[in-house]
């Protein structure tokens, strides 16, 4: 693994990126052999600054939209199996803007957009000024229902996540696949909600898989955008 400025380290780092009041919440541990752990987590306020933690991340799980259809009639294969997959919890895979919506933050009338999307632009644009195809070497779209999903035997949760029993769900989940995994639930970082602490915990589960080779992609054969980035969830 590269470690500018000194010998190769004896483990590697992996990570989950996810958008948070403030920035980025950004969960990472590291990973030799079997051995798994997570760190503190922390808030970076520019997506820029991913990239420039040290030691570099082996691996980044994103929870943000990579490849962009290019019309809002054309949408994302893996929008549409996630939430296939997804069932009961479908309404989490929101709508992804065109490309020309995240390389301008201007938004067509005809995208109809949710709220939470739009309200998560600006940081989409943030993702879209950084990605090129080479970066997907590093960086791989994920979400954290799909993570959730697999951590539960390929099965939807059945509580939203802003509810107790919700988030009780999770732990028990997390908790059973992460040994250490309280380091991040319980972190208190300011304005950074119990919601989001959770979908970065799974995130870095599947950081670990995507680590191991062990992940899936959803298509299983890539769709590329007009930039050359796959358009794909990894899970």
């Amino acid at each position: 693994m590269p470690n500018r400025g000194g010998p190769p380290l004896p483990y590697k780092v992996v990570a989950a990126v996810t958008p948070c009041p403030g920035g980025w919440l950004v969960a990472s541990a590291k990973l030799h052999a079997a051995t798994f752990s997570p760190e503190e987590p922390r808030v970076l306020s520019k997506f820029s600054e991913v990239f420039e933690e040290r030691p570099l991340f082996e691996v980044i799980a994103l929870n943000a939209p990579v490849g962009y259809a290019d019309t809002p009639e054309e949408e994302r294969g893996c929008d549409v199996i996630a939430r296939r997959l997804l069932g009961r919890r479908s309404m989490t895979v929101k709508r992804t803007p065109t490309r020309g919506t995240v390389e301008t933050g201007l938004v067509r009338l005809d995208e109809h957009l949710d709220a939470i999307t739009l309200v998560l632009l600006g940081r989409y644009c943030e993702v879209n000024v950084e990605m090129l195809p080479y970066r997907q070497r590093t960086v791989y779209e994920a979400h954290p229902e799909l993570s959730f999903y697999v951590i539960n035997g390929d099965k939807p949760l059945v509580r939203s996540k802003k509810s107790d029993e919700g988030i009780a769900e999770r732990r028990v989940l997390l908790e059973k696949r992460i040994p250490g995994v309280k380091r991040i639930l319980d972190a208190q970082l300011r304005g950074v909600p119990t919601s989001h602490l959770y979908d970065v915990a799974a995130l870095l589960w599947t950081a670990r898989r995507i680590a191991a080779k062990a992940a899936n992609r959803i298509p299983e054969d890539p769709e590329w955008d007009s930039e050359g980035l796959r358009k794909e969830i990894v899970r």
